[in-house]
């Protein structure tokens, strides 16, 4: 997905979770991907709130028509809990998605999440 095109959804996505009563801190992404840092209420279910946005917004772009193909998210999702004293710096990580993967490919960037954990 282009630079202008993610531009356009992320904007719709974070107005869109405000009426929802989602609390979305950041987004952004890569051409493959997006990342998003959202702060849960304890009434809310982190699946139930990325279905609702994932579904939402992949039927406001496709009714948009702004890809030549239609648009669908992955089924996968990678989700970390953050603590307050880090909020910022995932912040800034996704603030700057664009300098991130001018360097580093998504795949390289996934590569992370995949790997083994280590036994302790």
């Amino acid at each position: 997905m282009t630079k202008p095109v993610r531009v356009v959804l992320f904007t719709h996505l974070k107005k869109m979770a405000e009426e929802k009563g989602i609390k979305l801190m950041q987004v952004d992404g890569g051409e493959e991907h997006a990342h998003l840092l959202l702060q849960l209420h304890p009434a809310q279910n982190l699946s139930q709130v990325m279905r609702l946005l994932k579904a939402e917004s992949e039927e406001w772009l496709n009714a948009a028509q702004l890809l030549k193909e239609p648009f669908s998210w992955s089924d996968e999702l990678i989700a970390y809990s953050v603590s307050p004293g880090s909020l910022q710096q995932v912040q800034s990580f996704i603030e700057r998605q664009d300098e991130y993967h001018r360097s580093k490919t998504f795949a390289s960037e996934i590569e992370v999440f995949q790997k083994p954990e280590k036994e302790l």
